[in-house]
């Protein structure tokens, strides 16, 4: 008998059997589709945060004062232990004889504070940014300007407010250009609106308020040192290319080690970090949370062979005449192997390709669920599926394939 004819005669023996054979591929079915359905939303979701990474600026190293603490409480400073960072020190990092692989640098100083207007009022992030910071961190406007050098030069009270502060604050006028907000008691004059960024790498960016640094270091917080330099809580430093990136850290970290007389050996009080190695902390982490639920979702592929081992058992007990009268007439053990074998190959691809059907569904509704992440049927997670059910169902038919084949034909013919 033939590879065709075996098929032939497996698919004619499942068919016969309609509910029994769809009732054993569910396992299957459903352990398919749940893997199907966490690799594509997991793709989605390292795609999603891969882009909110690189939106908030290219080749960007981030440094910050002692360990790399971002939480919006107040001015990471001295506090964090170290000298912390200061306008000298971010000035350094620009000097192109001493960091000749940093293009441009920005500077932050983040606090919070009461903003108030009209009866309106809440608790928001206060950040005193440097005029270039909405280049290096790609923040468009959705109205009016951001703050320029002349901001910075004359210490103005001007302000650019995210899109979350003018729903709370400004309920009944979403473009409040010129209109007057107090931070504590000091008033501030809206200037732009800033478009919805959503959370990055360190907080809610639509939920601050931006003022000048110079303000923000002089009236705001008052930042001013000891040995007459304002702090600073981060520095955003762009290096030249994405490929000099790990030359523009060392040479950032050599620079802030000498200015803060770092001995040989010390560790170091503050922390460079690039958007590649948060990137790759982020990947490592979601991989290994997709990994579990994979393996959580293949759990039900190992039940689904189970049910077709056991299903393709009860087959071989039921037919024992069958396989009896077929030996009689001529067929070789190997043929009875083949048939039994692909009837329970045939069963676990079936379900495959079914679960794939059903991953497909599940993945349409993430993608309605949550309208930032665009999962997608990817051909790998497909192959992947598909293959592993016919391993599956090739592996769990092997005994049932083998005991049938192995029968005795004249007990065959004698079982009752």
């Amino acid at each position: 008998m033939n590879l065709l004819e075996s098929g032939r005669v497996a698919l004619g023996a499942l068919l016969a059997n309609k509910l029994r054979a769809a009732l054993t591929m569910l396992g299957i079915i459903i352990g398919v589709g749940a893997v199907v359905t966490l690799m594509s939303a997991g793709d989605a979701v390292e795609a999603y945060i891969t882009g909110q990474f690189r939106s908030i600026g290219s080749n960007l190293l981030f440094v910050g004062p002692g360990t790399f603490d971002t939480q919006r409480g107040g001015p990471a400073s001295a506090s964090l232990g170290g000298k912390g960072l200061t306008n000298g020190d971010a000035a350094a990092v620009l000097d192109p004889l001493l960091a000749p692989d940093v293009a441009a640098v920005a500077m932050e100083l983040i606090g919070s504070e009461i903003v108030s207007t009209r009866g309106e009022s809440g608790l928001y992030s206060i950040s005193g940014v440097s005029s270039n910071y909405a280049e290096l961190r790609n923040a468009e406007m959705s109205a009016g300007r951001f703050l320029d050098a002349g901001d910075q030069v004359a210490e103005s009270r001007v302000a650019v407010i995210g899109p979350i502060v003018v729903d709370e604050l400004f309920p009944e006028n979403p473009l409040p250009i010129g209109e007057q907000i107090r931070i504590g008691e000091i008033p501030f004059r809206v200037v732009g609106v800033l478009e919805s960024r959503g959370g990055s790498a360190f907080a809610n960016e639509d939920n601050v308020v931006y003022v000048p640094l110079s303000t923000a270091q002089t009236r705001v917080f008052p930042s001013l040192g000891r040995r007459g330099d304002y702090h600073i809580s981060l520095i955003y430093a762009q290096a030249i290319a994405e490929d000099r990136t790990r030359e523009a850290e060392e040479q950032i970290e050599r620079i802030l080690r000498q200015r803060h007389e770092i001995a040989p050996g010390d560790e170091d009080d503050f922390t460079v970090i690039s958007q590649s190695e948060i990137l790759a902390s982020a990947a490592s982490v979601l991989n290994v949370v997709t990994i579990f639920l994979g393996a959580i979702a293949a759990i039900s592929l190992l039940v689904g062979g189970i049910g077709i081992m056991n299903i393709m058992l009860v087959s071989v007990t039921e037919r024992t005449r069958e396989i009896g009268l077929r030996k009689a007439v001529g067929a070789r053990r190997r043929d009875i192997l083949l048939q039994f074998l692909l009837e329970s190959v045939v069963l676990a691809v079936a379900g495959g390709l079914l679960g794939v059907g059903l991953g497909g569904l599940g993945t349409w509704g993430i993608g309605r669920a949550a309208s930032d992440l665009a999962p997608s049927l990817s051909l790998q997670a497909v192959l992947l599926a598909t293959s592993f059910s016919g391993l599956v169902g090739l592996f769990f038919g092997i005994y049932p394939a083998t005991r049938a084949a192995s029968l005795n034909p004249i007990d065959a013919l004698r079982y009752e």
